[in-house]
């Protein structure tokens, strides 16, 4: 793998950037000081609460860290079934005794103002969500000492990321709790993601990038299988959400290991995009129904979610969550950190422990 990201870091594990206020500075900091690579989520932020951030951050760490794009969606989104689906969500507003939120309150998520800071302000890692920036963006952030990042879910995906330039590529497996970041966003897919272990296999023969692993990853032991698979990194999401550090709400911490939540599916009922997240009365009750249109969806909902997070109704919320969340610790995130390490060591001397040619007799 090439050194400009793994001397970064020491150990291969990185926190994922889980945007809607989980991935704060005290978390990233934690992460980064105990020798894995910490993340700051810039979706849903104003370029300057992005910039606050990363100062804050600044002053908690000198160690690497790296901060979360989301690309800029185009307009593809059917306007009528947007107004469909604000007509169906008519009674959980009047529930939760909120107005909808504004369908059009912009799809670009500040990207152009965010890359400003980021080319003023250089941070050691950018990562990109949700398709690939322009060569000559990628370029700009090298130029500034920046090593990049684009997330794919396919080895189609991972070959224009390749093309465009970027120095290293996250293999998102279908596994991945929130968003998944594909591309474009075609319906007709849905159902069809790739398992991890099989998509960094394939990834690995597509392109000669280095590789960083996300997908319901919450021990040592699977980070030494993606090693094995050919990736050079894990990203771990839903271990770190749990830990107290974490800014997710309480309500999501706890419904992570809580019985009465058994499993998570993709959905489009919270954001209009696929994401993954523990199912709940809103997922079963609108899932079907929500159209492919992200960020209208996102903003639709956006009142609901909080104010079901505020009267304490974790059936009402957007529980993003990974497939092996029932798995979470609640550690606080640099011991995570020196215990996955621990299980990486175990696993890998085990594997070692076997003869080359096949297991021992």
């Amino acid at each position: 793998m090439s050194s400009a990201l793994t001397d970064l870091f020491p150990h291969p594990i990185v926190q994922a950037p889980m945007a809607g206020g989980v991935s704060v500075p005290h978390l990233a900091a934690a992460v980064s000081e105990a020798g894995g690579l910490g993340f700051l989520a810039a979706g849903y932020k104003t370029a300057d609460g992005m910039y606050q951030e990363i100062k804050q951050l600044r002053g908690l760490t000198q160690r690497p860290f790296g901060v979360n794009l989301f690309m800029p969606q185009p307009e593809y989104a059917d306007a009528a079934a947007v107004d469909v689906y604000r007509h169906q969500l008519a009674g959980e507003a009047a529930w939760y005794e909120v107005e909808l939120g504004d369908p059009d309150s912009g799809r670009d998520d500040g990207y152009d103002a965010k890359l400003a800071v980021l080319l003023d302000n250089p941070v050691p890692v950018v990562s990109f969500h949700f398709g690939v920036p322009s060569a000559e963006v990628l370029e700009s952030l090298r130029r500034a000492g920046t090593v990049t990042l684009v997330t794919a879910t396919t080895p189609d995906e991972a070959l224009a990321v390749q093309r465009a330039g970027a120095d290293a590529v996250i293999v998102q497996g279908v596994e991945a709790g929130g968003h998944q970041g594909t591309h474009r966003d075609h319906p007709e897919t849905d159902g069809t993601g790739i398992g991890l272990l099989s998509l960094v296999a394939q990834v690995r023969e597509t392109v000669s990038l280095p590789l960083v692993a996300a997908g319901g990853i919450m021990r040592g032991s699977q980070i030494a299988a993606v090693l094995a698979a050919g990736a050079s990194a894990a990203q771990l999401g839903t271990a770190f959400l749990i830990t107290p550090e974490s800014g997710a709400n309480a309500l999501h911490k706890q419904a992570l290991t809580n019985p009465l939540f058994v499993r998570t599916e993709l959905t489009r009922a919270f954001s209009g995009r696929p994401a993954r997240g523990l199912v709940n009365r809103f997922m079963r009750e609108h899932g079907p129904y929500a159209p492919a249109a992200y960020p209208e969806v996102h903003h639709l909902t956006s009142p609901l979610r909080k104010k079901a997070a505020a009267s304490g109704d974790p059936q009402g919320m957007a529980l993003w969550a990974g497939q092996g969340h029932r798995m979470a610790r609640e550690l606080a995130a640099g011991r995570l950190v020196e215990v996955l390490v621990a299980e990486l060591d175990a696993a890998s001397t085990a594997l070692s422990a076997f003869p080359e040619g096949g297991a021992a007799g």
